[in-house]
């Protein structure tokens, strides 16, 4: 096994333009400079280079050795960068923006353990629900809960966890209308709607055995902010499709129950994004590392 070492050695040599130029650079006698690029050789079986009286030049091997000996060098040299950064207390100030939704039904309940968890993070929360362009560099983080493929290819992603979405209603409602028992039943319903561009008014529901079913919506309400959706579901206003995690608490409570349970309204994912970088500061490594550990728990 070749010495790393040996590398360095050897590419200081060759950046120094000789033996003892680089035995200066480096501070150590000429005579170990020129042991370790003899060992080197040795070790490899080839000259690397050509020494004269007055001058060192590289041989073949050597300028192809050389190439490959500094981008290796460069990835040890960032390998224990990354390990240091991780090993240091994160500090600093992170920006990170996310949906209403997410914010309040998600990060509202793990958000002060991260910063008890790191003393030195300071955390700026930007709300949107638009969708925040955050490869100009204002943010180093965006949460998004979203149903199809993100289209920005510059921004890093991780999928964080799985966001199905369910029917629900409140048990007044029910008490007056009934439980729908299958997808038709829900054509004499009074219906909440979450807006979507380009999205259709219905329902496209689907069951692990029987399949998808489209339900064509005339709802009583529309509109885009899950908030204003989901307390008029608990109002006892209709039967509304939300994400899963945005109900946990009212399916605890009993201020709303699950309508259609074996079938999903729609499928989704909370990830989260970072612009693409060729490190990551340690304060955001360490707020994404609590994303990855903490949003299943919470969407679960």
């Amino acid at each position: 096994m070749l010495d790393l070492n040996d590398f360095r050695y050897f590419v200081r040599i060759v950046e120094c333009g000789g033996l003892t130029a680089a035995s200066r650079n480096l501070n150590v006698p000429k005579s170990t400079v020129s042991h370790r690029l003899q060992q080197l050789e040795t070790a490899l079986g080839v000259r690397l280079v050509n020494r004269t009286s007055r001058r060192l030049g590289m041989t073949g091997a050597g300028e192809v050795f050389y190439r490959h000996a500094v981008a290796m060098l460069e990835r040890a040299d960032f390998a224990e960068s990354a390990v240091r950064e991780r090993l240091a207390e994160p500090s600093g100030t992170i920006r990170f923006t996310t949906a209403a939704a997410t914010s309040l039904f998600a990060m509202r309940q793990i958000l002060p353990d991260f910063i008890h968890r790191y003393p030195k993070i300071n955390v700026i929360q930007h709300i949107s629900d638009e969708q925040v362009d955050i490869a100009g560099g204002s943010y180093d983080l965006a949460l998004r809960s979203h149903s199809g493929p993100l289209s920005d290819s510059t921004l890093v992603q991780r999928t964080l966890a799985p966001a199905p979405w369910f029917l629900f209603a409140a048990p007044s409602y029910l008490e007056r209308h009934g439980m729908p028992v299958a997808p038709e039943n829900l054509a004499g319903h009074e219906t909440l709607v979450m807006l979507r561009h380009n999205s259709p008014m219905a329902w496209k529901l689907k069951h692990p055995v029987n399949g998808e079913a489209v339900v064509p919506l005339n709802p009583r309400l529309a509109g885009n902010d899950i908030v204003t959706l989901k307390q008029a579901a608990q109002d006892g206003l209709g039967i509304v499709a939300l994400p899963a995690y945005v109900c946990n608490e009212d399916l605890r409570s009993g201020t709303l129950q699950r309508v259609l349970p074996a079938w999903l309204a729609g499928e989704a994912s909370i990830t989260a994004v970072i612009p693409f970088r060729h490190g990551i500061l340690p304060s955001v490594r360490a707020f994404l590392d609590f994303l990855i550990e903490r949003i299943p728990l919470v969407v679960a």
